[in-house]
């Protein structure tokens, strides 16, 4: 029953907001636009608003588990429209806080003590409410201010119920539209259905939470606040409280004079750090997450909060990304195309002259603009939107970097209109790729992998034996194998002489019946030549 009012719901939803207009343009089928064309409320629900603002809306009055669809969509500029992708950025998280006697009471029985045990103080409002979570302040019993996450109860059905609808009309798109295979419906909401339910669980936000404090431990550039693992469980975090400016109040940053042009260089420095020095980024730096210590204005650090979503990237990953960009900038098209095709990015059989022509036809106009007005991100967009016409396949570590990329480039020249990303990135690339592939990466390699040589080396004379009877083992069976193949070439040689000398014989046979002469003089032959004709012809036709 739960399930048919939630159906009903969107229809209603679908009706209102007349999101009918968005499938009519489509290449469908014949009887799925007729049915649209009936859909009986087109008679007297007016489509005034734009398509875009209308999907927006309609995604924020299904509740919290579209909105963060529609947030994480607006993420996938390889799959949707710039205007649609524009106005699913601006989804907001508005979702009424649960009851804090009910937080409470989750949190009691998660840590198996009292509130009152647990903390000095704790406000039972909520300072703020998201979709899957919502936050309380709390003091701990020796005064350090925290913050404590609570998971909102009865969300994970909430949301398997939800997923499951995503899926039926994500297999509806796919079957009925044909652009729907190229979009690949399911897998953009698989994609969701991981990292949604990764966030249900707080201890997995946890421990990214305390990988990237270790990794800026001691940084002047990005602050991360610690977490107490003592009082943190699947529906519980309790983290260390923050004091700072959100990002996105840039009055109030100039208010207190922060160097807005460090400020925004520094944060183009922690993304390039994390992905490139660490593989290990906050894949969720949107302005809400991100805030700036009230400390040293003039030498401003980041503070990051909210660690749900981290992305990595293998070193072979690294290296592709990093040549692709220092090759782009260069407009070496050649070797960004054939970086595409070492990397396994797109297939190996690829035109690689194509792919460098449409590869030249998506950047030359880019670069009549100056550098600082060259959007990395966009860059980065047009070179896998390109990719994607010579069948790239998804790589969805690479999809968490541009979303990323994106939300530090916006950032950044929110910041300081004057940013060039180009100048700020390009000597942090040229450093890292000649410490990876100079004298220091090669030390630092064998160093890594030392101990694994170490422990390998006793084992090594009888790897080495192992290895010898193979390959005599292997080259006993290649002379089986030749023997085998020759005796078998031998015996269809003899078949095909004893089929050959058989056809000469009825040949002569037919000759000499046919020549009276010929036939008569044999016929005078004693019977001793008879004989020793017959045993010369079984011995001819053996050999054969």
């Amino acid at each position: 029953m739960k399930r048919l009012s939630r159906i009903l719901k969107i229809v209603q939803v679908f009706a209102r907001y007349r999101l009918d207009t968005l499938f009519l343009g489509l290449a469908l089928p014949w009887y799925a636009r007729l049915l649209f064309w009936l859909l009986p409320w087109r008679l007297f629900i007016p489509a005034r608003q734009p398509e875009a603002v209308r999907v927006r809306l309609a995604l924020e009055a299904l509740g919290p588990v579209f909105v963060k669809f529609g947030q994480m969509l607006s993420t996938r500029r390889d799959l949707l429209p710039d205007d649609l992708a524009e106005e699913l950025k601006r989804l907001q998280d508005r979702v009424p806080p649960f009851s804090g006697a009910q937080a409470q009471a989750i949190i009691e029985q998660a840590l198996q003590q009292p509130v009152s045990e647990l903390f000095a103080e704790f406000e039972v409002e909520p300072m703020a409410s998201a979709s899957v979570a919502q936050v309380h302040k709390a003091t701990m019993r020796d005064g350090r201010e925290v913050v404590v996450k609570v998971i909102r109860p009865g969300i994970g059905k909430t949301i398997r119920k939800d997923v499951d609808l995503l899926f039926t009309l994500a297999r509806l798109v796919h079957n009925v539209w044909q652009e729907g295979r190229r979009l690949r419906p399911v897998e953009v909401v698989s994609e969701y259905e991981q990292t949604i339910f990764d966030e249900l669980d707080l201890r997995k936000e946890a421990a990214n939470g305390s990988q990237l404090r270790r990794n800026f431990e001691n940084s002047d550039i990005l602050y991360v606040p610690e977490i107490y693992w003592d009082f943190t469980r699947a529906n519980v975090l309790v983290m260390e409280r923050i004091h700072g400016i959100p990002v996105a109040e840039v009055e109030q940053l100039q208010a207190q004079n922060t160097n807005m042009q460090m400020l925004a260089e520094r944060g183009v420095e922690i993304f390039f750090t994390q992905v490139f020095r660490d593989s290990f980024f906050h894949a969720d730096m949107h302005p809400g997450n991100i805030f700036v210590s009230r400390q040293n204005p003039s030498a401003p650090q980041y503070i990051a909060v909210d660690f749900g979503i981290i992305g990595s990237l293998t070193p072979e990953d690294q290296s592709y990304l990093a040549r692709n960009f220092l090759a782009f900038f260069k407009r070496d098209y050649r070797q960004v195309a054939q970086l595409h095709v070492d990397s396994g990015w797109v297939p190996a059989d690829t035109n690689v002259d194509a792919f460098e022509t449409a590869i030249r036809s998506v950047c030359e106009p880019i670069f009549e603009k100056p550098l600082k007005e060259i959007s990395f991100g966009q860059v980065l967009l047009g070179l896998f939107q390109t990719a994607r016409r010579f069948n790239m396949e998804v790589q969805p570590q690479l999809v968490l970097l541009q979303k990323t990329l994106l939300n530090i480039e916006g950032l950044g020249r929110q910041l300081y209109p004057d940013l060039d990303l180009w100048k700020t990135a390009k000597p942090f690339l040229e450093d890292w790729m000649k410490e990876r592939m100079g004298p220091k990466g090669v030390y630092r390699s064998i160093k890594q992998q030392a101990p694994d040589w170490l422990e390998k080396m006793p084992h090594m004379p009888q790897l080495v034996f192992d290895a010898l009877s193979q390959l005599r083992n292997l080259d006993n069976s290649r002379q089986r194998d030749i023997r085998a193949y020759q005796q078998a070439r031998d015996e269809l040689q003899s078949k095909r002489s004893q089929k050959r000398n058989l056809g000469l014989l009825l040949l002569a046979s037919a000759f000499v019946a046919g020549n009276p002469v010929l036939l008569e003089w044999l016929c005078e032959l004693p019977a001793a030549s008879w004989a020793l004709g017959a045993v010369g012809l079984v011995l001819l036709l053996r050999r054969g």
